[in-house]
Formats: C-alpha cells, sequence, structure tokens
C-alpha cells in the first residue's frame, strides 16, 4: 500500500529548510515529503534575512490558505507534521478536511485556550511589547532565542541553531492569538468538532518556555468531545527546539511509531 505523502509546517522564527533531516528520515521510510515555506520566506535562511519586508503582515488565516492551495495540488490528502505556530497550522488545515493526519508538535494556541504562562508570555515579548509590530516582521535576538527556543540545550549547540536557523517573522500571527479571545472571528480558530477529520496527535515538550504544557494540554482537552481521533505525547526534559535540537530524532521516530498504528 502506497503511503501518503508528508506535508510539513514550520512555525514563527525558523526556515522551512529545518525540515530536512525529518524529510530525510521520513523519505527513508517510503513517504512523499515536501516542506512549504510561509508567503514572503526566501528559499533559504540568507535570502529570508535578506528581505524581512517580504515576511511582515501574513496573517494565519492567509498562511494556511497558501498551504491549502498547496496541498490542493496533490494527488490526494497528505499527512501533515506542523511546529509550534505549525502545529496550530496543521490543525485548522486538518479540520478543513484536507489532509488525513496531522501531528502538531508543541502548538501555538488555538481560539479557547485562554492560559497565559508566564515562559509563554516573556518568549512572545519581543513582539507582543511593540504594537507596531503587528505589521512588521520580527527578529529574535540570541538570548530571545535561547530563553524561548533553546533553554535545554548546551550553549554551543544554542547558538549553532539559532546561527544555522533563525529568520525574522511575521508579528501578526502572534497578535491574532493573543488577542483570540476577544474576537469572534479569529483567525485561530479550529474547527474542533468535524467528527470526520483524520486522526490528531498533539504534543508537548516538558520544559518548552514558549508552548508550556498546560497549553498543549488545554489544546488536547479541547477535543474531548470529539468523535476523531486525538491522542497525546508528552516528551521529557524537552524544550521549544525539539524539532531541530540533538534529540529531534526521538520526537520523529515516535510520529512514524503513531502514523503506524494508524495505518499510516
Amino acid at each position: 500500500m502506497a503511503k501518503k505523502p508528508i506535508v510539513f509546517v514550520h512555525g514563527l522564527w525558523m526556515h522551512s529548510n529545518t525540515w530536512q533531516p525529518w524529510m530525510k528520515f521520513f523519505s527513508e521510510h517510503g513517504y512523499e515529503t515536501l516542506n512549504p515555506s510561509w508567503p514572503g520566506d526566501g528559499d533559504t535562511v540568507e535570502s529570508s534575512r535578506a528581505n524581512p519586508k517580504a515576511i511582515s503582515n501574513h496573517g494565519v488565516k492567509e498562511v494556511a490558505d497558501s498551504y491549502a492551495n498547496k496541498i490542493a495540488t496533490l494527488k490526494e490528502p497528505p499527512i501533515l507534521i506542523g511546529h509550534s505556530f505549525g502545529g496550530l497550522l496543521v490543525q485548522i488545515l486538518l479540520a478543513r478536511g484536507v489532509a488525513s493526519a496531522a501531528i502538531a508538535i508543541d502548538p501555538a494556541p488555538m481560539k479557547g485556550v485562554w492560559q497565559l504562562p508566564f515562559s509563554a508570555l516573556r518568549s512572545a515579548f519581543p513582539v507582543l511589547s511593540n504594537p507596531f509590530n503587528l505589521t512588521k516582521s520580527v527578529s529574535l535576538s540570541y538570548s530571545q532565542f535561547r530563553y524561548a527556543f533553546a533553554n535545554m540545550l548546551p550553549e554551543q549547540e544554542a547558538k549553532e541553531l539559532y546561527s544555522r536557523w533563525t529568520v525574522p517573522s511575521p508579528g501578526r500571527p502572534l497578535f491574532q492569538a493573543a488577542t483570540a479571545t476577544l474576537n469572534p472571528g479569529a483567525e485561530t480558530k479550529v474547527n474542533i468538532t468535524n467528527p470526520n477529520r483524520g486522526p490528531l496527535l498533539i504534543t508537548s515538550g516538558e520544559k518548552d518556555h514558549t508552548v508550556p504544557p498546560v497549553l498543549a494540554k488545554a489544546a488536547y482537552r479541547k477535543y474531548d468531545k470529539s468523535a476523531a481521533v486525538t491522542d497525546f505525547k508528552s516528551f521529557p526534559g524537552r524544550g521549544h527546539s525539539l524539532t531541530i535540537d540533538h534529540g529531534w530524532k526521538e520526537v520523529a521516530e515516535y510520529c512514524f511509531s503513531w502514523l503506524n498504528s494508524k495505518g499510516m
């Protein structure tokens, strides 16, 4: 039986090429893999850094729609794997019915996840501290990246990841997530009641500062009344960098096993 393609979806401050090791891993297991970029992203980290204006002012719906358009060119609904805001996007797309399954790794909060842990607020502070960032792109300093992503890593590895992968990202999605509770039409809303969607796995890193476990668990509980399959996995001792740091393969192997358990 042929395996369905996998579309990888990155989050804020990461370039789509961060998925290259994952793509190689899943390709070796027989999957076709794709890693589309967000609107405005360059083909490389360097080109994204060189043109931050192109990345600015893109919102959640626009990004989700751009992925939906790419998915529509495929022969069948793919599996989606997303990290951080990518984890929110894959839930939105799965609920739309355009994917066969989704894995949301430490996902940004959907509308209805109202908890505000201090570490999440601090991680978002580089954007939310300035209302003018709504329409701009924002880059993380190394110290900001160290706190938000790499708090569980050795200093040298944290510096290497920062230098290799970080790019400017639009501020708008963070503002949309932060104001979703007060916005009936929030773009971070997920149709959690769709009983016909494919299976969903939500993961959490135990030491994640950007998406602390309380947020990932709250997202999982939003699906309590759903007739569709929703599973949860916590990775002990892992921070928000769990998809790109030296332990990425542990997460990838779990995702692979989970897909196999669902016949995918």
